[in-house]
């Protein structure tokens, strides 16, 4: 098994500081995110410089390689664990 196949069970929101300038750097976060499969969705507030993800991931390994394609720093202010005890509730009507 390698490293890349890896899916962790968890879902995780995390919300990370990047320096945006411009349309530019906000067209290639969105093309650099769109391209990492393991994210299923993604917010980004550009004029707050804040970038949203949420998926099946391990929060430091996305930081670290939006990092490294952009060529910035990132920041990560915040991580929420998402479990799927929401979703069995809403199933089981009592």
């Amino acid at each position: 098994m390698s490293i890349h196949s890896y899916i962790p069970a968890k879902s995780f929101c995390i919300v990370m500081r990047i320096n945006i300038d411009c349309n530019g750097c906000c067209r290639k976060i969105r093309r650099i995110i769109l391209n990492m499969k393991e994210i299923e969705t993604h917010l980004i507030e550009k004029h707050q410089c804040r970038v949203y993800v949420c998926g099946r991931f391990a929060p430091s390994d996305v930081a670290i390689k939006l990092g490294r394609k952009l060529k910035r720093r990132v920041e990560i202010l915040e991580i929420q664990e998402i479990d799927g005890s929401r979703e069995q509730v809403d199933q089981n009507p009592s």
